[in-house]
């Protein structure tokens, strides 16, 4: 029996990852489920001066990207969210002794899993969180984009992080072996 406890937590780690992921994706489905059974859409309702909810939907990618093309981005953003969210499960897997990386690649693959949901049912993805200041509104977003926009941050993060502890400037931590 071995006295190195990381050997035997990453394994766990890889399930702990998946279930952050599927909390992700319970949590966006369950918003997403509500906002169509309460608001038709393009309704919205203030909740404080600055934020509403509000029903939008989005056939795009990212800020409404490719929105208005003819129909194929369903397809393609459905296949492209699978197929990273794979990759980024074989990250996790194969990285399992990097807590952070990890836990950032939960985020965002549970948030892109969220969005394809939409997709396949509905044909775009439902967003509803409406920040503004007085005649600007932010686009409008959902759970989804927020986990995937948290692990983006949390990637970065643990990059930087890296890139101090061994001492590297980024560019030249490339010929690093892990």
């Amino acid at each position: 029996m071995s006295l190195d406890h990381d050997k035997d937590a990453p394994p766990s780690r890889v399930l702990h990852c998946l279930g952050l992921s599927l909390l992700v994706i319970a949590l966006d489905q369950l918003s997403k489920y509500m906002v169509v059974q309460e608001f038709v859409y393009a309704q919205s309702q203030e909740i404080v001066s600055f934020f509403n909810l509000v029903r939008v939907h989005n056939t795009g990618a990212a800020f409404s990207f490719l929105a208005s093309d003819g129909g194929w981005q369903r397809w393609f953003f459905t296949l492209l969210g699978v197929a990273a969210s794979l990759l980024m499960y074989r990250l996790i897997y194969t990285n399992k002794n990097q807590a952070l990386f990890c836990w950032s690649l939960a985020l965002i693959a549970g948030g892109a899993l969220g969005n394809v949901m939409d997709r396949l049912v509905y044909g775009y993805v439902v967003d509803f969180l409406d920040f503004h200041w007085s005649t600007w509104h932010f686009p409008a977003f959902n759970l989804a984009d927020s986990a995937i926009t948290v692990g983006a941050t949390l990637l970065i993060l643990d990059e930087l992080m890296k890139s101090r502890d061994l001492g590297y400037p980024p560019d030249e931590k490339k010929d690093v072996q892990p």
